[in-house]
């Protein structure tokens, strides 16, 4: 017989408590969060930080009132010296991390990024104004940084639950609206915080976003609706790469395919791998010689 678990795969549940201030969201990420793993041979410790930071981008992605992405990022000076994970406002996700296999250790989130930053930047599309944030790591999680990001960059008091195994990548967000409380729904937040610290991790990987809403909130009056489908995409195309080799130049490009035959670009976050020989490379060229300043060919 299905079960809840079965139906709520890779997907994102907001709620609302009806008489608070208070917003939630819990997400659970299955194919594709092991769509990245298929992808990266990542050691336990890298992927499940990098899982627990899918799970956050997910929930905070989902406030975006407008078409484009959220894109979070992490350098350190630790072993692992780079995690990005990028969310559009369409629910899609995709990610990457960089590290030093040799320096590895089986230390918590602060061994493993050192003394870092952590940025979140929101780029709209249609050419609106990108936002970005920038705050320092604090505290012994993934959370917790993001908490203290949340609180000083955007003056928004946010609970963070993460946690992520080498199958599932699942969270849960506690967020106060803007606009002061009232004492009633100042107790109903500190309750809906405590109600949610006795969720274990295991517990937030095992069950879906209903049922950790049910076993936390089941005496409270909320609004829940309906789950929203999330998936793994990369937005690398053959066509960003030859921007990108515009970019270069004509003869950039003609040194490196003189120097190596061919030029080959490999992404980053999907592996796609991409060859541009000389003939490829002249045509880029000839086709952007040939469009006019309105973007169509002459």
């Amino acid at each position: 017989m299905s079960t809840m678990q079965d139906t709520e795969r890779d997907t994102l549940r907001r709620f609302l408590f009806e008489h608070a201030p208070i917003r939630g969201e819990a997400v659970r990420l299955d194919a594709s969060w092991r769509a990245i793993l298929e992808r990266h041979d990542y050691p336990p410790v890298v992927r499940d930080v990098l899982g627990e930071m899918m799970a956050a981008c997910a929930l905070l992605s989902s406030t975006l009132k407008f078409q484009g992405t959220l894109t979070m990022q992490i350098q350190g000076n630790g072993p692992v010296s780079l995690m990005v994970m990028e969310a559009t406002s369409e629910r899609t996700l995709r990610g990457m991390a960089q590290w030093d296999e040799t320096r590895l250790g089986s230390g918590g989130v602060r061994e493993l990024l050192g003394d870092g930053i952590l940025v979140i930047t929101i780029d709209p599309a249609q050419g609106k104004e990108r936002y970005q944030g920038v705050v320092e790591i604090r505290g012994e999680s993934l959370a917790a940084s993001l908490e203290h990001y949340l609180a000083h960059s955007e003056q928004l008091d946010t609970r963070l639950w993460l946690a992520a195994d080498d199958q599932v990548a699942a969270g849960l967000l506690l967020q106060r609206l803007p606009g002061e409380m009232n004492e009633e729904e100042r107790e109903t937040w500190e309750r809906a915080g405590i109600l949610a610290h006795t969720l274990t991790a295991q517990e937030l990987r095992d069950l879906s976003g209903m049922e950790v809403i049910h076993r936390l909130f089941h005496e409270e009056d909320l609004r829940v609706f309906d789950p929203e489908p999330v998936a793994f995409r990369c937005s690398c195309s053959r066509e960003r790469v030859s921007d990108m080799l515009r970019r270069l130049g004509r003869d950039e490009v003609r040194d490196i395919i003189e120097e190596q035959g061919a030029i080959s670009v490999t992404c980053e976050f999907c592996l796609h791998h991409y060859r541009f020989d000389r003939v490829d490379a002249e045509q880029l060229f000839a086709d952007y010689m040939h469009t006019d300043t309105a973007g169509k060919p002459h």
